[in-house]
This record gives C-alpha cells, sequence and structure tokens, in this order.
C-alpha cells in the first residue's frame, strides 16, 4: 500500500469540516430546541420567550455562514479524493472521523439515558421528549454520515 504523507492543507481542510459539521449541528439542535421552546413554553419560566428570540437568530446566523463552509470544504475533500484516492487513507482524516463518530455515539447513549431517566422518574414531557428526539436525530444523521463503510475495512492481505 502506497503511503501518502498529509500536507498541512489536508490536516486544515479535514479539521475545518469536521469542526464546522460540529458548529452547524450545535445551531440547528439549538434552532430546533428554541422553536420547541416557543411553541411548547415553560410557564415557570417568564424571562424565556425574550432570550429565544436572540438564540434564534444567532442560531440562523451560524448556519448561514458556517453551513456551506462545511459543504464546500467537503466538497473540496471529495475533489481530492477523487484526484487522489491514497488520501482517503490519511491518518488525520481517520482519526478526526473516528472521533467524530465517537463523540455522536457518547451524546445518543447519553440521550437515551436522559430519555429513560425521566420516564423511569415520571418527569417526561413532551418538550423534553421532542428535545430528546432531535438530540437522537441530529447525533444520528451525523453518525450515519460518517459511519464505516469500504474505506475503514481491513485490508486483506490474501488474495483468493
Amino acid at each position: 500500500m502506497e503511503q501518502t504523507t498529509t500536507s498541512p492543507k489536508d490536516v486544515f481542510l479535514h479539521l475545518f469540516a469536521i469542526i464546522a459539521l460540529y458548529i452547524s449541528a450545535g445551531a440547528f439542535m439549538s434552532l430546533i430546541f428554541d422553536y420547541i421552546n416557543i411553541y411548547l413554553p415553560d410557564a415557570l419560566n417568564s424571562y424565556e420567550a425574550q432570550a429565544v428570540y436572540g438564540s434564534i437568530r444567532w442560531a440562523i446566523a451560524s448556519l448561514v455562514v458556517v453551513f456551506p463552509a462545511y459543504l464546500y470544504s467537503s466538497w473540496a475533500l471529495e475533489r481530492g479524493y477523487a484526484a487522489n484516492p491514497a488520501t482517503r487513507e490519511l491518518r488525520t482524516r481517520k482519526w478526526l472521523i473516528y472521533f467524530t463518530l465517537f463523540l455522536a455515539a457518547i451524546i445518543i447513549a447519553g440521550d437515551v439515558v436522559s430519555l429513560v431517566y425521566s420516564f423511569l422518574n415520571g418527569d417526561l414531557t413532551t418538550r423534553f421528549a421532542l428535545k430528546a428526539v432531535t438530540v437522537f436525530l441530529i447525533s444520528g444523521a451525523v453518525f450515519a454520515h460518517y459511519s464505516p463503510r469500504g474505506d475503514f475495512r481491513p485490508r486483506s492481505t490474501t488474495s483468493a
């Protein structure tokens, strides 16, 4: 197998894409949470209404700027893979992808634990359940997008 060296450009693009993904996922989750807070307000939290609209503006601004940057950096990476398929095997790429899978798996597990705990405690509300489903779906989508397909399977050293 040919060893490909990692260039600063590769490191930058991979880090940029992953960080942009994290920011985009967080902003999208925040936006959904804010709409849940608007449509299912907490009667005990009167200050929440004013804060929600500022949070919505921030989430939208983040998504408008960062998500296209994520798409562009992902496109640039895919273009690089097409030109030089060996770059798919870069350690930087694999570490960042597996770290992302790890984070998504931990978030999903924590979300399900929190949901079960709230249910067992008798505190399960529609508002909480919708937020838990939001976390699960966004983390699940990230996990599914980066889940190992063919490019992470060990190479066979024997041929049939």
